[in-house]
């Protein structure tokens, strides 16, 4: 799958300003159809419902602090559905810790990136994704 500006994207925080500002960045970077969730079981929903209308979500960007289902739960959730595996996913966390950024490279996470971010620094990641995916295919 290549980077498409009109691919479904997910935002998944539960800090609607976090979200704010990843769909502003998205916006500046091209993206044109965003969809939110406030944790990883609305996430799941969302991604559930975008698929049955057959508008299945293409990329996902996730918080990794939620409450009740944390980005790392929701991550391997994904990755444990034969229909939603290989929806690339961005980790964004406040920690870079190296033993969480390894359980999530183990449970399938495509990269990551660290609060606070630019808009740059984005683009930078997901050109990674999108580019690695590309050589794979």
């Amino acid at each position: 799958m290549s980077y498409k500006p009109n691919m479904k994207v997910l935002i998944v925080d539960d800090m609607s300003t976090m979200r704010k500002i990843i769909k502003n960045m998205l916006t500046q970077l091209g993206f044109k159809n965003i969809i939110e969730a406030e944790d990883g079981r609305k996430a799941i929903e969302a991604i559930e419902s975008a698929h049955k209308l057959g508008e299945p979500v293409e990329f996902i960007l996730s918080d990794w602090n939620m409450p009740d289902v944390n980005g790392l739960e929701f991550l391997k959730l994904i990755k444990a559905n034969d229909a939603h595996k290989n929806i690339p996913f961005l980790m964004i966390t406040a920690e870079a810790e190296q033993g969480n950024v390894m359980t999530a490279v183990k449970a399938g996470v495509d990269n990551f990136i660290v609060k606070p971010f630019s808009a740059q620094v984005l683009k930078e990641k997901i050109d990674k994704i999108f580019a690695k995916r590309a050589a794979a295919a």
